[in-house]
């Protein structure tokens, strides 16, 4: 039977069922296909029963713009190699531009230190069209690859569409990247050009980035044109000087986008390459994954629409840097027509309750962020409900790591006990999610309501049999339209079948522990390459946290588990405190330990807790437990982590001393 609680911590109202997108959606599937649904999951088994169906439906209910007609849905259902649409011309751009509301605001933004400002429509428009023209004069062509370094601000929104309007691929790094995780990216996909900014600003600093894209430009011989955002003095190009990069054309973004320009999106098939993200890096070369146009387009439509309930009234917001997929995800919004609104800077400055006032300051109905923003406010005693008067968050968005059961809570207690809370789980790797929210469905604390339209997803054992109520690998069985073409340089598809198919050929495995829970819903344990398995009995390290965690002393927390062979494991806990606790810390190990034995089990007691100064985290927010094991295990450190992809470097460093002297006997592995 399932542990979790049978009282729902939100119903929807009769009118918020009424008024969802959702519901929109099955009145008109009962409307123009006559077909009928008597709850969620009988659309889902529809949707992922009959795929051809499906997607032909989010297709015409979204009336996607297409040069020429497509000749059939799904032509080949094999997974990798799925063949979606075939026939069909389209372009990502098209879709964001094919409305006239010129009057409104496209893009509402605000830096750490600037003021609240936005974009129009039409100026989006402008820029786009004249950046795209400038692309072309470069020499840019359908293929090319164009790559940023930018922060979260609309000039990169006007860039990436630029780019995919005519054609071209686009990919782009965060500036708080350091310059190896850059060249481990831009390296491997051969750019033409780059956009950079001279300066970025977080938590109050400024960093000077123009020797940094100085190196990167002659350390990647492709490219032939830098245009630089200036953020930092009078200059037209800021820091950066063209002695800096010789040997390429080095052009301002002032006249990159001043003037006037005609616009036609260049329609491409729907399989044609949209952009370039890629994975974490955490553990090696970070795998360079391909998206089309055409996956994306429906995929977007469909999440951000029918699952997280924006549409053309709202003001999309989910805290991001580009180098998180869910910065894709936020320029989604302008497929449906939503504003977005974009925030450049750190949420933690000047205090936790930033985002909070932005949010009413720029009439944000739909706020997301990943779930350590939220456990982080909840710590902090951060109540948003108290001192916004005019805030209109009608819906919260979760992902990146489990959301635990008190942050739900304190969502319900502290912003809204109406808001529609909507965690979800996907990645990188789909561009979108797997297992999310309906609105109108109830929410129960600490579980993810259900799996997503489309996506044939399950849980499955170390047979490869499909289990409910306990937890499996969550693996996709039918292939969706925004799965990878393939890897850049994996042409073959080697490295794309052995990360997703290895261990269940034809069917996706996604690298996550997963409970279904008898009503549908969703619980994600962790990575399934970082479970915690004592004796036989294995647990996802979100577990520990959820119980770690709670208590207020602990601020943060990473768990891994040093299996050895023929040795017994060796469990690890290492806990972040606050500066200024005070009071023996032998009390609180005693306290976390009698509190696992008492919630989890006694075989998951850590053999030792050990306090550090700072938790790795990559630079969206996920703890680094791969690759600390790796190190604990006698990895080599540029094997198992690349410090420029994380938001602390010098996190690790205890970490690294650590493993030494694990590994060379100093320390007993107990």
């Amino acid at each position: 039977m399932s542990d979790l609680a049978t009282k729902a911590i939100w119903n929807p109202s009769r009118e918020r069922r009424r008024h969802a997108q959702i519901t929109r959606y099955t009145d008109w599937l009962d409307k123009t296909r006559q077909l009928r649904f008597e709850d969620y999951d009988s659309l889902w088994r529809w949707s992922v029963d009959r795929p051809d169906s499906f997607w032909a439906s989010i297709w015409d209910y979204f009336d996607i713009q297409s040069e020429a007609s497509y000749e059939s849905v799904l032509a080949n259902d094999a997974m990798p190699g799925a063949q979606w649409f075939p026939g069909a011309k389209l372009n990502y751009v098209t879709q964001v531009f094919r409305r006239t509301a010129d009057a409104r605001a496209a893009i509402v933004y605000q830096s750490e230190s600037g003021d609240l400002n936005e974009l129009k429509w039409a100026e989006l428009r402008r820029q786009v069209a004249v950046l795209a023209l400038r692309l072309k004069q470069m020499g840019v062509r359908p293929g090319d690859r164009v790559v940023a370094y930018l922060p979260n601000i609309p000039e990169a929104v006007i860039c990436f569409l630029a780019v995919a309007s005519i054609g071209a691929i686009w990919s782009v790094c965060a500036p708080e990247f350091g310059e190896n995780a850059v060249l481990d990216r831009f390296r491997q996909i051969k750019p033409r050009i780059l956009i950079a900014v001279d300066t970025y600003q977080y938590g109050g600093e400024a960093y000077d980035r123009g020797q940094v894209v100085a190196r990167v430009v002659k350390q990647v011989p492709t490219l032939t044109h830098v245009i630089v955002i200036a953020r930092q003095g009078n200059e037209e190009t800021g820091t950066l000087r063209s002695s800096d990069v010789s040997g390429v054309d080095l052009i301002s973004w002032t006249k990159a986008v001043s003037g006037n320009a005609h616009f036609s999106p260049l329609s491409v098939p729907f399989d044609h390459p949209l952009w370039i993200l890629f994975s974490s890096g955490t553990t090696g070369r970070p795998k360079a994954i391909v998206h089309g146009h055409g996956g994306i387009i429906l995929e977007h439509m469909k999440s951000t629409n029918l699952h997280m309930d924006v549409g053309s009234d709202d003001c999309f917001f989910w805290n991001s840097s580009t180098a998180w997929m869910m910065w894709n995800r936020q320029v989604s919004g302008l497929l449906l027509g939503a504003t977005i609104c974009l925030y450049d800077g750190s949420p933690r400055f000047p205090d936790m309750t930033r985002l909070w006032r932005f949010a009413e300051d720029s009439g944000v109905t739909f706020f997301g962020a990943g779930a350590q923003f939220f456990d982080a406010c909840r710590k902090a005693g951060v109540a948003p409900k108290s001192y916004l008067k005019s805030c209109k968050v009608r819906a919260i968005g979760s992902t990146g790591s489990p959301l635990s059961a008190e942050a739900y809570r304190w969502i319900y207690e502290c912003i809204g006990n109406d808001v529609y809370l909507i965690s979800t789980s996907g990645g990188t790797e789909i561009a979108g999610g797997l297992v999310g929210g309906v609105p109108t469905m109830p929410v129960y604390e600490g579980e993810i309501q259900t799996r997503c339209l489309g996506a044939a997803v399950q849980a499955f054992d170390e047979d490869g049999n499909s289990v409910v109520d306990d937890v499996g690998e969550l693996v996709c069985r039918k292939p969706m339209p925004s799965m990878p073409l393939y890897f850049w340089n994996d042409r073959a598809g080697t490295r794309y079948r052995t990360s997703y198919f290895d261990k269940f050929p034809g069917i996706w495995r996604h690298g996550d522990w997963t409970k279904f829970t008898p009503r549908g819903g969703a619980v994600i344990y962790g990575r399934s390459d970082a479970t915690v398995n004592r004796h036989g009995i294995r647990m996802g390290t979100s577990e520990f946290y959820r119980v770690v965690e709670e208590l207020p002393e602990v601020v943060d927390s990473l768990v891994v588990d040093l299996e050895y062979l023929e040795r017994e494991s060796c469990l690890l806990l290492f806990i972040k405190l606050p500066r200024d606790m005070k009071g023996p810390q032998s009390a609180l190990i005693s306290q976390i330990s009698s509190k696992i034995r008492a919630s989890l089990s006694p075989r998951h007691v850590p053999n030792e807790i050990i306090v550090v100064d700072d938790i790795p985290r990559t630079i969206s927010g996920k703890k680094l437990e791969i690759p600390v094991r790796r190190l604990l295990l006698g990895h080599a450190v540029d094997e198992s982590v690349i410090r420029d992809t994380m938001s602390n470097p010098d996190s690790i460093d205890f970490f690294v001393d650590l493993a030494e002297k694990l590994n060379s006997g100093s320390v007993s592995r107990r």
